[in-house]
């Protein structure tokens, strides 16, 4: 090496050592601007461009800042900048030196914990969620010490938040992350979402639904415990959230859960009521409606695709259901949905047509056959009446 080059390098490694002295004996003003500094001179730099530039010793600036954090974070004393500094090592190109250095130094657990304060602002929120993200994305390993470190429970606390967008939408991308190559922590990942998905605000239900439809798509198995849920967020009146549960129950098809799944969407056709042969006059709310509608239009969807599941549905006594639901007047969209799949049963399947039209009576029947859409808007009170309250045989 020329002489210059190493009297250059000397020098650099004596500016290096200097800014760590000052940085030691520096308050959090002083600590703040040069952090201030280093993320708008070094964002984007790769390992060995940090390096050069710390003359090789960048790992002890490094090891400063994250043990700035680790002793200051419960004050947000200059946290953001704290964590968009560790981003830039950590984002380095063949960082793995830096992550191992600060996972070592107890990095990731001071993250989480960061996580699980509720004091934590709401930027240094997100700040957190991008560094967990860039570890997550760095391989499984680290993938597995977030898990092993509780981090699946403190990002599904912040899911239960009620959080801004941005850090749920952050935190699902995070846990995306953790079930992708994680085989050994994909079901904690799963099961602990599942949990979720009745106690979280409308917002923060759809992107859960999004993750964990994601995630299924990753397991040949899906848990029991998602039918319960599934089937109780069919009530919401928010369209975009029910669409993302109707396509999951779509996909779950080929799934082990389909009967439990097609035995409970049966059983949401028929709604409670008083005497069975008393004239009811409010047969449920407004969200089992909606709820009954949806189980509707799903039996329909899953009976036209598959000979199979129409045949389950068919021994489930569908046919019962899908009647019953016709006849509430207080639901258009129950009486519409309803009759749209019994109309696929009845045409695909000869063999109910006879019972089905000595309930309802020829004129009725062909009505129902000519346009079942619109049959609804000719049921008599005591059509109606029956229809809810058929024992038909078929």
């Amino acid at each position: 090496m020329p002489a210059c080059a190493r009297h250059d390098d000397q020098a650099n490694l004596c500016k290096v050592l200097s800014l760590l002295r000052e940085w030691d004996r520096a308050d959090k003003t002083a600590r703040s601007l040069v952090l201030t500094n280093f993320v708008s001179e070094n964002s984007g730099r790769t390992f060995y461009e940090l390096e050069q530039v710390f003359a090789q010793v960048a790992s002890l600036f490094l090891a400063r800042i994250t043990t700035w954090m680790r002793l200051t974070y419960k004050f947000s004393t200059s946290l953001c900048l704290q964590l968009k500094a560790i981003q830039i090592f950590l984002s380095a190109s063949s960082q793995d030196q830096y992550l191992t250095e600060f996972l070592e130094d107890g990095g990731v657990l001071t993250l989480i914990d960061i996580l699980n304060q509720a004091q934590t602002k709401g930027e240094d929120r997100v700040e957190v969620l991008n560094v967990l993200l860039i570890i997550s994305s760095t391989g499984r390993k680290y993938k597995e010490f977030i898990c092993e470190s509780n981090g699946v429970s403190a990002l599904a606390e912040c899911l239960s938040t009620p959080y801004s967008d941005e850090i749920q939408e952050k935190t699902c991308a995070v846990l995306d992350s953790l079930s992708e190559g994680n085989p050994r922590y994909l079901n904690r990942v799963y099961q602990e979402l599942i949990t979720l998905l009745l106690n979280t605000s409308p917002n923060s239900q759809k992107m859960l639904l999004r993750t964990l439809r994601s995630l299924q798509s990753k397991m040949k198995t899906a848990h029991p415990s998602i039918v319960a849920p599934l089937l109780e967020i069919l009530k919401t009146l928010q369209l975009e959230i029910q669409e993302e549960a109707i396509n999951w129950i779509l996909d779950l098809k080929h799934y082990d859960v389909m009967p439990l799944l097609l035995n409970g969407l049966v059983s949401l056709l028929r709604l409670a009521t008083e005497e069975p042969k008393m004239k009811v006059e409010k047969s449920g709310s407004l969200p089992e409606f909606v709820q009954q509608a949806a189980a509707a239009k799903i039996i329909r969807v899953l009976a036209e695709d598959s000979e199979e599941v129409a045949a389950d549905l068919l021994a489930l006594e569908v046919v019962q259901g899908l009647l019953s639901a016709m006849g509430n007047k207080e639901h258009t969209e129950s009486q519409i949905q309803a009759s749209l799949a019994l109309e696929f049963f009845v045409k695909s399947y000869p063999v109910i047509q006879q019972p089905i039209k000595r309930f309802m009576g020829n004129t009725l029947f062909s009505v129902f056959l000519i346009n079942p859409e619109t049959l609804y808007k000719t049921l008599s009170e005591t059509q109606a009446q029956s229809l809810l309250q058929n024992n038909i045989k078929t």
